[in-house]
């Protein structure tokens, strides 16, 4: 395995300073928030490091030392957002990059160096850009995450050789201080009290005492140091089962390019797909500007697919709606990277199914026409609905995403007429009708009378008695005609000197 570690040690000053003027730069800057005694330093620049001051200065101390001294509140969350935005920018060297909690960025970059010139060129080439954007960056390439980390952040090796021993690996761990264990103040304090300063102090001595004195989890931390354990990253999204992108020497602004791009890449993607006898269900596209911004459009489909043209059209459908939203293209963007994040098995080929070429036809439209609706509106927002057994007549029927599976036992149709749509929810009426049940004979309803000309019915409802309350009322359905030839769709709550003194009547439906 190897792991590429970038440390921000001036995370939180330069999301400050990367938005202002430069006019501004020549005064030491830092950060405040309320402490132990009042305010104090959260983090400084460089000048301010050069002036003297530190984080955990009191801000008194600090004004006194330097009275042109800048300061602004900490705010930890915006810069746990700007590490999250990083670590997606970061996935333009590799899939798997993940955030190392508060001021680090990791990846795995196994397998993916040799696309760079190499891995001594691809730290290189991640730490100049990083500072083209305004981050101060200090990175380390090594055997596992846990050193590499602790590399960017205490050493100054940049990189340990794939050719390292067990043995030279651990060396290089015991000259780190016991702060890359990365524990809590008080903890690294009785380390110190107890005279361990390096990581070799403890690799030196037996293991049971320091971890009944300091518990288990300081010896994992030092064995994933020290490489003695695998220890692998959580990636903040997963790499696509299958990937294809392309790299431009200067940025594509145009939304065009952009989109003939993307064809060429669904044509890559689907060879690979083929070649695996799969197909994708959900494929994501990622943009990579030239000034670190990230952008992101991603789709799923009813059904495997690995059809080019269908999958550049439905990415088009997305942009489309990026573009709606304000696609911002500033420089251009170098990286464009398109991948099956999902996938199914797809061992018949697509092109003949061996139906009927109509019914075919018929079912891939409407699959076609499912996945555009889907890219444009998400694909949970295209319903479709399924019988459910139910005699309720608003149970009776689910809505469900149309790219779902059907459910796996879907109850017969309801015999009975039923009105195609059913009111949300059934409006009380005012009807007039002969007691204890006879039919209604008129009725109004939003605030129009209705004499009746035919009826039907009625066709008795009984609650469900396994879930409904115990006070719930039978209803009696009746299929009405108006005399202008309106077909209504009414129902009688509760049985009079039955379940209710007085029953209620209700419009749920119109034919």
């Amino acid at each position: 395995m190897r792991c590429l570690a970038l440390f921000l040690p001036r995370l939180p000053t330069d999301r400050i300073l990367r938005a202002r003027a430069r006019s501004d730069e020549d005064a030491p800057f830092a950060l405040f928030a309320e402490g132990k005694g009042g305010e104090r330093l959260t983090a400084v620049d460089a000048r301010a490091e050069r002036a003297g001051l530190a984080p955990g200065m009191a801000v008194a101390d600090a004004r006194a030392m330097r009275p042109a001294l800048r300061l602004a509140p900490a705010d930890p969350a915006a810069d746990a957002a700007l590490l999250a935005k990083i670590a997606d920018w970061c996935r333009r060297f590799t899939p798997l990059a993940a955030t190392d909690p508060p001021d680090g960025v990791l990846m795995d970059v196994t397998g993916a160096a040799h696309l760079f010139g190499g891995e001594a060129a691809l730290l290189a080439e991640a730490e100049r850009r990083l500072a083209a954007q305004g981050f101060c960056t200090r990175g380390a390439l090594a055997p596992g995450p846990a050193l590499a980390g602790a590399l960017a952040r205490f050493a100054g090796a940049t990189r340990v050789a794939a050719e390292a021993s067990p043995a030279e690996i651990e060396a290089l761990a015991a000259r780190l201080p016991v702060a890359a264990l990365r524990h809590d103040e008080t903890a690294r304090r009785r380390m110190e009290r107890a005279g361990l300063r390096t990581l070799g102090d403890l690799l030196s001595r037996p293991r049971a005492p320091l971890a009944a004195r300091f518990g288990p989890e300081a010896m994992a931390r030092l064995d994933a140091i020290a490489c003695r354990r695998r220890e692998p990253i959580s990636p903040r999204f997963e790499a696509p089962d299958f990937m294809a992108e392309r790299r431009f020497p200067e940025g594509l602004t145009r939304r065009e390019d952009i989109e003939r791009t993307l064809a060429i890449l669904a044509r890559e993607l689907c060879l690979l797909l083929e070649r695996h006898g799969a197909g994708a269900r959900h494929v994501a596209a990622d943009f990579y500007r030239v000034d670190g911004a990230v952008a992101h459009i991603e789709t799923g489909t009813s059904r495997p697919l690995r059809d080019p043209g269908l999958i550049a059209l439905l990415l088009r459908e997305r942009l489309a709606v990026l573009a709606e939203e304000g696609l911002d293209t500033g420089y251009g963007f170098d990286v464009i990277r398109l991948g099956a994040t999902r996938t199914e098995l797809c061992a018949t080929p697509q092109a003949d199914l061996g139906l009927a070429p109509e019914a075919e036809g018929a079912g891939a439209d409407l699959s076609d026409l499912v996945d555009r609706l889907g890219a444009r509106l998400g694909l949970r927002r295209v319903l479709r609905l399924y019988p459910q057994a139910s005699h309720i007549p608003e149970l009776a029927v689910a809505a469900l995403p149309a790219a779902a599976p059907p459910p796996a036992r879907v109850a017969a149709a309801p015999a009975p007429a039923r009105p195609l749509r059913l009111l949300e929810h059934p409006e009380p009426i005012e009807a007039v009708a002969p007691m204890p049940d006879g039919p209604p004979l008129r009725f109004r309803w939003r605030r129009a009378l209705h004499e009746l000309a035919a009826y039907e019915g009625p066709e008795r409802i009984a609650p469900q008695w396994w879930s409904a309350p115990q006070d719930e009322e039978t209803r009696d359905y009746f299929y009405v005609e108006d005399r202008e030839g309106l077909r209504f769709w009414l129902f009688r709550k509760g049985l009079s000197g039955h379940d209710s003194a007085r029953p209620r009547w209700f419009m749920h439906g119109l034919f």
